[in-house]
């Protein structure tokens, strides 16, 4: 067999996938494991495709037309770098490592450094989907050197989703760029996901829809301007039934969210680069409060609420939810690309926001109809400062505010948590005041700490003896 144009380390579900992917979209790959037998087990179960078997990462190397090109989707951390260390010596001037796990943004652009220094071209590539995208077409992000991009494009353009404007891969940036982009859409999923859910407990425990009725409902919204996979997802969850007991399958699970951090990183990194994500930051701390079970099923037989209020019309009450859906999910996307715009401007990224969107149409989890909407706002306006201030998405916020408070309002009245939902209408209402109360927090920051503040009638930085 021919030289490979390109080769796999990691072969877990999402490597084999994504090498399934590579080698039927006309590719031959070299295939390598830690674990031998699962690369011979993997290998042995695909009769016929083009995958060469490598025992070794010698034999991997051996394998690959130069420049090499080889990527590398194992856990995130230490392992990378023992990684890297294993290969360097394996390796000639030219070669392309890349790294398609969720890698911490700064170390792939240390990684990318010392790889320069070496001779070697390093990329770091966020890769979202899940194991269906990997196999079927992935929507990547793409960052470091690009000359190792342009090698990859061929192969790349291809194994990535198809929408109507192009495959779901670009170049993202230098650097670290591609991965915080990743951590990012992470962090928007995350909000996503959890607004989703409480619009289900909104609809399930206040107007009294069973999962049935609620997965009918869910389907409508898919066929319209919520159309997007996580909607799309939760009517199929909703209509699954439990084999073993007969209930709703969504019954018999545990509400305990487990989480892999990368929407832990977005909301902790947005604190130092100044980028306020509260709908993120809710969705995060929604699945903190989940995991504390034991004590909230203790805590929920001696913690009163309030009496429970069915809404008068049920009809309204469906409509009002999903305009406040509409308008939340709006929101968070508006903080998940300001806090992206800023990362790029702190980092000299140059990212751009419009062709982010686009290759988020498709393949990857937040994938959604309002993408392409987004991709049009940053379109129209390149420097767009929040997705909020565009004319077609001001209206449509406009048209959805009433719903949108009165479901926070029901969800309120009836005790049930809308973290995300109102977090989401908190950054909107903050968004477009002129002015704040933080006038007050500054002169109580002054008074005790003597932090000094800025006046509204003239410049300067001012203190005051607030004791004296």
């Amino acid at each position: 067999m021919p030289a490979a144009p390109v080769g796999l380390i990691g072969l877990a579900v999402m490597g084999q996938n994504l090498a399934l992917n590579i080698e039927e979209k006309g590719f031959p790959i070299a295939v390598f494991n830690r674990t031998t037998s699962r690369m011979e087990a993997f290998v042995a179960a695909n009769p016929g495709k083009r995958l060469i078997p490598c025992r070794t990462m010698e034999e991997l190397v051996a394998s690959l037309a130069p420049p090499r090109r080889i990527l590398v989707m194992i856990k995130a951390g230490d392992p990378v770098d023992q990684q890297m260390a294993l290969l360097k010596p394996l390796l000639a001037a030219g070669d392309v490592f890349v790294d398609a796990g969720n890698s911490w943004f700064q170390d792939t652009e240390r990684r990318e450094r010392e790889f320069a220094a070496a001779g070697f071209r390093y990329l770091g590539m966020g890769v979202s989907g899940g194991e269906e995208g990997a196999r079927h077409g992935p929507s990547m992000m793409p960052g470091g050197d690009r000359s190792a991009f342009d090698l990859l494009a061929p192969v790349l353009t291809k194994i990535a989703a198809q929408v109507d404007d192009g495959p779901c891969v670009t170049y993202i940036g230098p650097g670290g760029a591609g991965h915080f982009v990743k951590m990012v859409h992470n962090g928007i999923e995350y909000g996503d996901m959890q607004l989703i859910c409480e619009a289900y407990d909104l609809l399930r425990q206040v107007a009294g829809l069973e999962p049935e009725a609620l997965a009918d409902l869910f389907a409508e919204w898919n066929a319209g301007d919520l159309q997007s996979y996580l909607i799309e997802i939760t009517a199929d969850i909703l209509r699954r039934q439990d084999p073993d007991s007969g209930r709703p399958m969504v019954d018999v699970i545990l509400d305990a969210a487990a989480q892999k951090g990368t929407g832990r990183l977005t909301a902790q990194y947005s604190l130092e680069l100044g980028a306020p994500v509260p709908t993120i930051d809710a969705a995060v701390i929604a699945r903190l409060l989940s995991a504390l079970k034991t004590e909230r099923v203790a805590a929920s037989a001696v913690l009163a609420g309030p009496p429970s209020a069915p809404p008068a019309n049920r009809e309204a009450c469906i409509a009002q939810v999903r305009a406040a859906l509409y308008a939340a999910k709006v929101c968070s996307y508006a903080q998940g690309m300001a806090m992206i715009q800023r990362g790029g401007r702190e980092n000299d990224w140059g990212l751009n926001l419009a062709e982010i969107a686009r290759i988020w149409k498709g393949g990857c989890i937040i994938r959604a109809r309002l993408l392409d909407d987004i991709s049009q706002a940053y379109r129209r306006n390149a420097d767009l400062p929040n997705l909020l201030l565009d004319d077609a998405f001001r209206e449509e916020i406009a048209a959805r505010q009433a719903g949108w408070r009165a479901t926070v309002q029901a969800a309120v009245a009836n005790g049930i948590a809308c973290p995300a939902m109102s977090a989401s209408l908190a950054y909107f209402d903050s968004y477009r005041r002129e002015r704040l109360p933080a006038n007050l927090l500054q002169a109580q920051r002054d008074y005790f700490g003597a932090h000094t503040y800025q006046r509204t009638d003239r410049e300067g930085v001012f203190h005051t003896e607030w004791t004296g």
